[in-house]
């Protein structure tokens, strides 16, 4: 009976083995990664709420934020030390960090942008900029296009979409540091294969970056559990599914100049905060 027992689990294992691998195969990855095999890297107790993330010249330099604080940190993947940090404004709700190479930025929810200035001294204070649209709206994805000298900053729920099947993306502009008051582009929610698979029907994109290498942007879009591709004009060029086991809340996402990409989950009362490493190899399928 023992015997029957034992290779009654042995089955199961590998049944349930075979099955996992069946599933993975089920997820797409962008050319050069691989979504299903992150390398995880769990986040201190001060950034469980982490929402935005930067590589700023190697894997101890990170600068992240929480949601809550008006603190930009700076995060180390493998150091056990607490993270210093920089209080730059107020509590509110911030959301993405953006680095333009030259300016620091922490978009808050409701579109407005602040300049954090003399960061990584004791005189941290920052600037404001408010988006000039009326209307409910709420924001958590910006990202930096260089060529255009531009911070295009997408809605995550915004009240000019509301019926529309679109979501809008602003432009801010860092010659003038000036919003536009109009929307640049619209992304379609009919171009993004996937979205009416997805848990939303509506595009809610939580995170966004320029690919270093490929110049396309890559958003993450954590309820709809998709990572969407774009051209720089805004143009959809692929999406793949997220996988919940690896992706539980993905709020940042960020590269290194070589293309290694970091996905940053939010913690919550079942998991612990964590960044996600994906190496590239543009070689590979």
């Amino acid at each position: 009976m023992k015997v029957i027992k034992y290779y009654a689990l042995l089955l199961l294992f590998f049944s349930c083995q075979a099955l996992g691998e069946k599933q993975d195969k089920t997820y797409s990855s962008p050319r050069g990664y691989q979504l299903t095999k992150p390398e995880r890297f769990k986040v201190r107790e001060s950034l469980q709420e982490i929402s935005g993330l930067v590589y700023n010249g190697d894997e101890s330099n990170f600068i992240a934020n929480n949601d809550e604080q008006g603190k930009l940190f700076r995060v180390g993947l493998r150091t056990t030390s607490p993270y210093p940090s920089w209080k730059f404004g107020k509590g509110g709700d911030y959301e993405e960090v953006i680095h333009t190479g030259k300016d620091w930025l922490v978009l808050k929810s409701n579109g407005t942008l602040y300049q954090v200035l003399h960061l990584f001294t004791d005189t941290t204070e920052s600037a404001t900029y408010h988006l000039p649209v009326h209307g409910k709206k709420e924001f958590e994805a910006a990202y930096y296009d260089a060529g255009k000298n531009t911070t295009f900053v997408i809605c995550k729920n915004c009240e000019e979409d509301k019926g529309q099947k679109a979501t809008s993306v602003y432009a801010f502009r860092m010659d003038s540091m000036r919003y536009d008051s109009t929307a640049a582009f619209r992304f379609m929610h009919s171009d993004i294969p996937g979205l009416k698979e997805s848990p939303s029907k509506h595009f809610r994109p939580s995170a966004a970056a320029v690919h270093p290498l490929e110049n396309r942007v890559y958003i993450v879009a954590a309820i709809n559990r998709l990572l969407v591709i774009t051209d720089l004009s805004g143009k959809v060029l692929e999406t793949h599914p997220l996988q919940r086991k690896h992706f539980n809340q993905p709020e940042g996402i960020t590269f290194a100049p070589n293309g290694d990409m970091y996905i940053s989950n939010e913690g919550d009362e079942e998991n612990t905060a964590d960044i996600l490493k994906f190496k590239y190899n543009p070689h590979s399928k």
